[in-house]
């Protein structure tokens, strides 16, 4: 029933009336209610990882055969759930990769195959060819043995799995996951237990990741900055194989996920040391023990549970459905809380019960389709990380977010003074803020502003301001529509700016950057002198990206000794482009190209032909 619903969701716009008439619908008018919005259509539908035939049977009533073409795909991983779902019907059998092809797979994923000494190399052909063609298995495997050094720590992997091996002298895939998380230190444990939470197949935001982390208190405190330290756990999570990279922004990870059998991985491990606790609707019960409940459905029946001696730390609503939250005593039920992850909304309108302002020890809060924030945030001393709309569009702070002494996080379009935003230490990143809001700021309090995101940027106001952030990392600076800079010299008294993201008209692009720069990109910049000769100079810049007619130019130059570290180069969208000229000693590093949309370029530097080409998407 969850399954017909889900599909009837994803068809039609949700209303409050449509949600509240499929909760009263029975199995058979889910079934008849969506034969009716397929059967006037042609349709393609595709079901992901259908486990029971019986399942199936009931499903597959619902889906109308109007001879028109329209398809339904399902993948399985149990044989027999494919081959009789329908008699007319192709089943599709994924092979496994082949000794060579296994082999080959293992030695990419290696993070060092120089490092592998001829009988290191003869143990391992023995553990990939156990993993019987299996991607997962032999990707994992060598996560795992790339962080053991030396012949002795290899042999050590190989009897640990050879212990597991049953009659038909195969590993089970479950020896090697499991070998790999026991492998893991406790709070690198911790982290990947925690992606168990999230719905199966999300792809999730590694910044949303990180701050989760950091308020749970997984990460251990010390001398560097805690969002370097937890970012460089998700990073070894990836050097593993326990996670993968989604989508990456030039050299930074920006969204992952985990595979299937990780997540269930993660979900068995945690129920086990309750970790953390899902609500099943079915049995409509829920683990008093652990302090993290996770609600993928039915949000609403789990309030209704008796919750007034739980103990909760965390809890995470992914219903949208979910909306009457509003009618809850957070006071009595959820006083304790650390982390309180929300997506309510029905339709257009948005909910904030007022009752998450006695949520005294809250350190994250997560909200969308929100326009006005109520003032009741002010009363959230502990506050570490507010998210409001995630940059979808403007909503307005309250003046009372000036009393959040602890914000690190602060991550909202927002339209009000920014009187709010003084005197705040302990923030790390801004984003959404407006230009017209910036001129009044008073900088001399934001000592650890690693980085900031400025947009409706006029060329009437002064930035100059900026200078004074002398921890600043990543300046993310964006015109209003067709419109232009200010004088961008300040740049260049930023001295440990890593990232610089311009987007808007520049009058005059500055002789000078900082040398700590390592990463570039102007969109709209409408450049009439070449831009190489300035940007050729930086010493540390890696990745440059000129795009969205950014240089109006018919010519480039790039001379000798010019782009000593450069490894990644996009042009996209120069129009008037038609000449490159490169130096025979510049750019020695390269290693990716991109070039889109520059229709009359005739030809690269015969340097570059070899170089391998970047994908359009690869692009901001």
């Amino acid at each position: 029933m969850d399954l017909l619903r889900n599909i009837i969701k994803s068809i039609q716009v949700r209303t409050k009336g449509t949600l509240d008439l499929l909760e009263r619908m029975t199995e058979g008018d889910l079934e008849i209610y969506l034969r009716d919005l397929l059967k006037e259509h042609k349709y393609l539908v595709v079901v992901d990882d259908v486990w029971q035939r019986e399942a199936w049977e009931s499903l597959k009533r619902a889906f109308p055969d109007s001879k028109n073409g329209s398809r339904v795909i399902i993948t399985t991983r149990k044989e027999d759930v494919a081959e009789r779902a329908d008699d007319r019907g192709f089943v599709h059998k994924l092979r496994f990769l082949s000794q060579e092809e296994s082999w080959d797979l293992f030695r990419r994923k290696l993070l060092d195959v120089r490092s592998m000494v001829p009988e290191m190399e003869s143990l391992a052909k023995d553990m990939v060819e156990k993993c019987r063609g299996l991607p997962l298995a032999i990707v994992v495997l060598s996560g795992l043995l790339s962080h053991k050094k030396g012949l002795n720590e290899w042999q050590k992997v190989k009897d640990h799995l050879w212990k597991n091996i049953k009659e038909d002298k195969s590993i089970e895939i479950s020896n090697i996951l499991s070998l790999s998380y026991n492998d893991l230190s406790t709070a690198l444990k911790q982290c990947f237990l925690y992606f168990g939470i999230f719905p199966e197949d999300q792809v999730l935001g590694a910044d949303n990741i990180i701050w989760l982390w950091m308020v749970e208190g997984f990460i251990p405190r010390g001398q560097e900055r805690m969002e370097d330290v937890t970012e460089g756990f998700l990073n070894e999570l990836i050097r593993r194989s326990l996670v993968q990279v989604a989508y990456t922004y030039w050299d930074r990870v920006t969204k992952c996920r985990v595979h299937d059998l990780l997540r269930d991985l993660a979900i068995e491990k945690a129920l086990e040391v309750n970790f953390f606790n899902i609500y099943d609707p079915r049995s409509h019960s829920i683990s008093s023990l652990c302090i993290r409940h996770v609600i993928h459905s039915q949000g609403e029946r789990y309030l209704s549970l008796d919750l007034s001696n739980l103990k909760l730390r965390s809890i995470m609503f992914f219903d949208p459905d979910f909306h009457k939250m509003c009618h809850i005593n957070f006071r009595s039920v959820f006083q304790h809380l650390y982390v309180l992850y929300l997506d309510m909304h029905v339709g257009n309108v948005s909910i904030v019960p007022d009752a998450i302002g006695s949520l005294y020890h809250l350190k994250l809060l997560r909200l969308i389709h929100i326009r006005d924030v109520p003032s009741f945030i002010g009363n959230l001393k502990n506050l570490e990380t507010l998210v409001v709309n995630e940059g979808a569009y403007s909503c307005k702070l309250p003046r009372e977010t000036a009393d959040l002494i602890n914000l690190r996080h602060l991550v909202a379009r927002y339209t009000k003074p920014l009187v709010h935003i003084r005197k705040r230490t302990s923030l790390q990143v801004v984003d959404g803020i407006c230009c017209d809001q910036w001129k009044d700021v008073d900088l001399v309090d934001l000592v650890n502003l690693q980085e900031l995101s400025m947009d409706h940027i006029n060329k009437t106001y002064s930035l100059n301001n900026i200078r004074s952030l002398k921890n600043l990392s990543t300046l993310r600076l964006l015109c209003k529509y067709d419109g232009s800079f200010p004088s961008l010299e300040f740049v260049n008294c930023c001295e440990k700016l890593q990232i610089l993201w311009l987007s808007g008209r520049i009058e005059k692009l500055p002789h000078l950057f900082p040398n700590s720069i390592t990463m570039m990109l102007l969109n709209f910049s409408v450049l009439t002198e070449d831009p190489m000769p300035i940007l050729g100079m930086l010493p540390n810049l890696r990745n440059l990206q000129l795009s969205k007619a950014s240089y109006e130019g018919k010519e480039i130059m790039c001379s000798d000794s010019s782009f000593s570290q450069l490894e990644f180069l996009h042009l996209g969208n120069l129009s008037k482009l038609e000449r490159w000229d490169l130096g025979t000693s510049a750019m020695p590093l390269i290693k990716g190209l991109g070039i889109h949309n520059c229709p009359n370029l005739k030809e690269i530097p015969e340097r570059m032909k070899n170089v391998e080409l970047l994908k359009r998407d690869y692009m901001l």
